[in-house]
């Protein structure tokens, strides 16, 4: 199980269809975008991501962004019986609202495609290893509840993206790992 974990945790990340042009928020504002977003939905092809999604819960990421512009998340995932923490550095491209994250094995893109700030943001990645290279979408709010509203916006974009709804999860509310 352990090795599964920084791999999904990767996997929740990755947003984008190679190829693709995704939109960012207009006039993004990286000091408004930043502080605690809980994950309300999340969809992927990532296998190990469609393998655990069923038994997901709403995990907290925490967003702030370094002097030079870069975005730096902790995320933290109740998985059984422990809190999993992760830090993940993406560097600003040239784009606001536009991050790459690049290590030896894989390079990921990151779009905050649309956020009010206060209450929702919808971020959507492509991770690249090698050959493949796996989507995903996910719903942040910046309380644990997702309106059906937001939910409804949110499964509008799926298509958009390449994936499928049956790739969906809504996440469940968590009162761990506070």
């Amino acid at each position: 199980m352990t090795a599964v974990l920084p791999s999904l945790a990767l996997a929740l990340l990755c947003l984008l269809r190679a190829g693709a042009e995704v939109p960012v928020q207009p006039g993004f504002n990286a000091e408004k975008f930043a502080g605690t977003w809980h994950v309300a939905a999340a969809v992927s092809n990532c296998p190990k991501f469609l393998k655990m999604k069923d038994g997901m819960k709403s995990s907290i990421a925490t967003i702030s962004f370094t002097p030079e512009g870069d975005l730096a998340m902790k995320l933290v995932w109740p998985l059984l019986d422990k809190c999993q923490k992760f830090e993940l550095l993406f560097q600003r491209s040239g784009q606001a609202g536009h991050y790459m994250g690049t290590s030896a094995q894989e390079k990921r893109d990151l779009h905050v495609m649309e956020t009010d700030y206060g209450h929702y943001a919808i971020v959507h990645e492509l991770q690249q290893s090698g050959q493949e290279s796996r989507t995903a979408l996910q719903l942040l709010t910046r309380e644990q509840d997702a309106s059906p509203q937001l939910l409804q916006k949110f499964e509008e974009l799926i298509p958009t993206t390449g994936l499928t709804k049956d790739m969906l999860a809504v996440l469940p509310k968590s009162g761990e790992c506070q």
